[in-house]
């Protein structure tokens, strides 16, 4: 059987990764990798994390499994956080995951067994995970326009217009803020309206909400996914603390469904629960677990909210900087959408030549599409990055 296996393409971001490594200069630039760096290129454990992993240390007990679902005390934290009050308690199902990537695949696997037929649509472009696992169980994918190359923006009546096109029982997959990889975000009037054309197409949507609190702020990155769990008879939500707790290597996500009123809410917990059993039995609890502590904890939570929210201003400061050198360096406007831009990523409107240049003669590496990890530079970098685009436009 093994000999039958064929050779898989290495992951692009994997690969760069390896160049990166392997490049002997001094001043290379990592701004491929998707986790955030302080300003000396380290990915710090938070303080209310740390703090929370030694309160758990101290009171935990046993190592006992937890319940297929996962803890209910880190289901409600988190779909506190979230959703805040946009839906009543009782109307959520969850199920804890191996972070937003096993949140995600119990979502689309939930998808195929209930829908086999439907169509799932993303943006494009879209994170490259979304299409891979669909393909991989066998889903039907479409996309929406999202990104206007020209302006940097988003191409709202672009994405409204196929939005429209959406057939009853298809899914909608929508990032819940801070899209990756573009970094091109939806206005709150923008939501509304296509909170609108969802309400009136009959699909269900699922969200993808990854870096809540790293573009506008905790509140304001979920305004678009309760809007739709108020406007919407039913809602998936696939939540990653990856990067706004920094636990990534912890794998902490979940999925929550917000069911239909009147509905029976533990059918639909019973099926999340039964999807956890058949991928991995029981999720990790450890680093949920430094979650809810931190979020049910008042004096943790205010601290995380202030250092998450110094993490928010630092990469909001260096996308104001990189803006306003390219900007002095090019004379021109073309690449102001950068400050308008949110969360870790940007899309700079470069050519596979112009980023190739980028590694080969400035020892800058970026993904292939140009996306950039804004959360790679620090003050120091961002000219150095602006004068090489500069020279290589």
């Amino acid at each position: 059987m093994l000999e039958r296996l064929q050779p898989q393409p290495e992951d692009k971001i994997i690969q760069l990764m390896a160049l990166y490594r392997a490049d002997p200069r001094s001043d290379k630039i990592d701004l491929g990798v998707g986790v955030y760096k302080d300003a000396s290129g380290q990915t710090p454990v938070m303080r209310a994390v740390r703090a929370a992993g030694q309160a758990v240390w101290q009171a935990e007990t046993t190592k006992t499994y937890v319940a297929l679902a996962g803890d209910t005390a880190f289901h409600a934290a988190m779909a506190g956080l979230v959703l805040g009050d946009a839906v009543p308690a009782a109307r959520v199902a969850a199920a804890a995951a191996p972070g937003g990537t096993g949140a995600l695949r119990i979502a689309f696997d939930l998808i195929r067994k209930t829908v086999p037929g439907a169509t799932v649509w993303m943006s494009d472009p879209t994170w490259p995970n979304h299409p891979a696992i669909c393909k991989d169980l066998g889903l039907k994918v479409a996309t929406y326009r999202y990104f206007d190359e020209a302006t940097g923006g988003v191409d709202a009546a672009g994405m409204l217009a196929d939005l429209r096109r959406v057939a009853p029982g298809d899914v909608v997959l929508l990032h819940g803020c801070c899209h990756n990889p573009t970094g091109a975000n939806l206005t709150d009037a923008e939501w509304v309206r296509v909170a609108d054309a969802l309400a009136a197409s009959g699909a269900t949507v699922l969200v993808d909400i990854a870096y809540q609190g790293f573009g506008d702020g905790l509140e304001e990155d979920a305004f678009g996914t309760r809007l739709l769990a108020q406007r919407l008879p039913e809602l998936l939500i696939a939540a990653s603390c990856s990067k706004n707790f920094g636990v990534y290597r912890e794998r902490v996500g979940i999925l929550l469904a917000v069911v239909p009123e009147g509905a029976d809410r533990g059918t639909v917990q019973a099926n999340l629960a039964m999807l956890n059993r058949l991928n991995y039995s029981f999720p990790p609890d450890h680093g949920a677990r430094l979650v809810q502590t931190v979020l049910d904890t008042p004096a943790l939570r205010a601290d995380w909210q202030a250092e998450l929210e110094e993490v928010r201003l630092s990469m909001l400061s260096l996308r104001e900087q990189l803006a306003a050198e390219l900007r002095q360096l090019t004379n021109s406007d073309r690449f102001d959408f950068v400050a308008r831009h949110r969360g870790m990523f940007s899309r700079l409107g470069l050519s596979p030549d112009q980023v190739a240049r980028l590694r080969n003669e400035h020892a800058i590496y970026m993904v292939d599409d140009s996306r950039i990890n804004i959360a790679g530079l620090n003050r120091g970098s961002v000219p150095v990055l602006a004068r090489a685009i500069a020279q290589v436009l």
